[in-house]
This record gives C-alpha cells, sequence and structure tokens, in this order.
C-alpha cells in the first residue's frame, strides 16, 4: 500500500488542506483567530496513507481528490483545537474541515 503511487494534484491538495488548517498559515485570516493549533506533518503523512487504503479497498491504483475530501474528517479532527473564542461562538471542528475541503475542490 505504501507504494502506490500518488498524483501531484493529489499530493499537493493534502499538503494545501494541512497547512491551511494551522493557525500560522491558515487559509483564511478568520480562520487563524479560531485554532488554537492545527494539523502537523504527521497528519498528512497519515492522511496520505488513508487515500491510499481508501482507493485500493475501492479497487483503484491511484487515490484521488475525492479520497482526501471524504478522509479529511475522521483523520484531521482530533488533530486540531479551537481556540476559546471559537469554542464560546459554538463553533466545530468538523465545520473548519468542511470549509477547508470546500475551499480545496
Amino acid at each position: 500500500m505504501r507504494r502506490l503511487p500518488v498524483g501531484d494534484k493529489v499530493l499537493e491538495g493534502i499538503l494545501s488542506l494541512v497547512r491551511g488548517l494551522r493557525p500560522e498559515t491558515a487559509y483564511k485570516p478568520e480562520l487563524a483567530s479560531s485554532l488554537l493549533y492545527g494539523p502537523g506533518p504527521r497528519a498528512a503523512q497519515a492522511l496520505m496513507l488513508s487515500c491510499r487504503a481508501q482507493a485500493l479497498l475501492d479497487g483503484r491504483l491511484t487515490p484521488s481528490l475525492d479520497d482526501v475530501a471524504d478522509l479529511a474528517e475522521s483523520v484531521l479532527a482530533h488533530r486540531m483545537a479551537l481556540s476559546f473564542s471559537a469554542r464560546a461562538s459554538g463553533l466545530q471542528v468538523e465545520e473548519l474541515i468542511a470549509k477547508a475541503v470546500e475551499a480545496l475542490l
């Protein structure tokens, strides 16, 4: 599974998604103030491995951006924390991930 090739578009998508969910490199300024911390490099590795596994389970020989979108919440949600003000306003980590995935696709 680790030898399964991954296209540049999928690789860039994963890296953009993970970078965009960190406070210091957030894809939107309002997102940066909502995050206490975001996913790190190991999150990108875990997302890549999960996408490869999903592709193989589906009988495909390469992962797609759809795999990234489908697995992003499960892989990234527990690797992020919201700021106090974001939690107080009722914001959820899953909402931030969904917005980032929309921006990605």
